[in-house]
């Protein structure tokens, strides 16, 4: 059976597989945006805390993925949950970095008129800081649902959702007919979930940063 058989016979269990692929990656995605930003918000006015903050999320990297879940699975059990949290820990660094350095990089002068108007210290992180501060805050989230990607593979490990259960079926039979059918439709559908992800991302920017702040 070549590769393309091999697609057509399983292409509604493929298909279920890339579904709880993305939709991991997306939910993922969101907590650790919004966790991430928080974080920033909270640190990026201090040296010190957004050092911390940046160091501490940085050190998650240093733990391999397999192990990470490894460690996961005596608490959360097998199944999603593991995945879930070690993407989520995985998506934050540079999420956490760049909102701080988006946030350290606003104009002074511009938040100095916005308090000289009344503006409160809310209203100017909500209406001044974090627009200019989007950008490299996308910037971030492109590049953790880049390296999510292809993590979400380690999630088949723990029972995960995704297309690294094809993966990890193709190595776990290596020398069978369709083992590296399963391999590599696995991979290329990560390839290919990673690029409309990131083209979709692209079309965030477009529609949500002024031309000036591109500029």
């Amino acid at each position: 059976m070549n590769f393309w058989e091999y697609i057509g016979n399983r292409y509604a269990q493929l298909l279920t597989d890339t579904y709880q692929h993305a939709s991991a990656v997306f939910q993922c995605m969101v907590v650790a945006t919004l966790i991430g930003v928080l974080i920033g918000v909270a640190t990026y006015r201090s040296e010190w805390a957004g050092n911390l903050a940046i160091t501490s999320t940085a050190t998650v990297l240093t733990v391999p993925s397999l192990a990470m879940i490894g460690l996961l699975i005596p608490v959360t059990g097998l199944g999603v949950a593991p995945t879930v949290t070690a993407l989520i820990l995985y998506g934050l660094l540079p999420i956490v970095r760049n909102a701080i350095v988006g946030l350290r990089g606003v104009d002074p002068t511009l938040v100095d008129a916005a308090k000289g108007i009344g503006m409160s210290r809310l209203s100017r992180l909500l209406r001044v800081e974090l627009p200019l501060a989007w950008p490299p805050i996308l910037t971030g989230i492109r590049v953790s649902t880049q390296m999510l990607m292809g993590i979400a593979a380690i999630g088949a490990y723990s029972s995960g959702p995704g297309l690294g259960n094809e993966i990890f079926r193709g190595i776990s039979s290596l020398g069978s007919a369709n083992a590296l059918n399963q391999v590599l439709a696995g991979t290329l559908g990560i390839v290919i979930l990673a690029l409309v992800f990131d083209a979709v991302y692209v079309l965030i920017g477009r529609l949500t940063i002024s031309r000036g702040i591109r500029a």
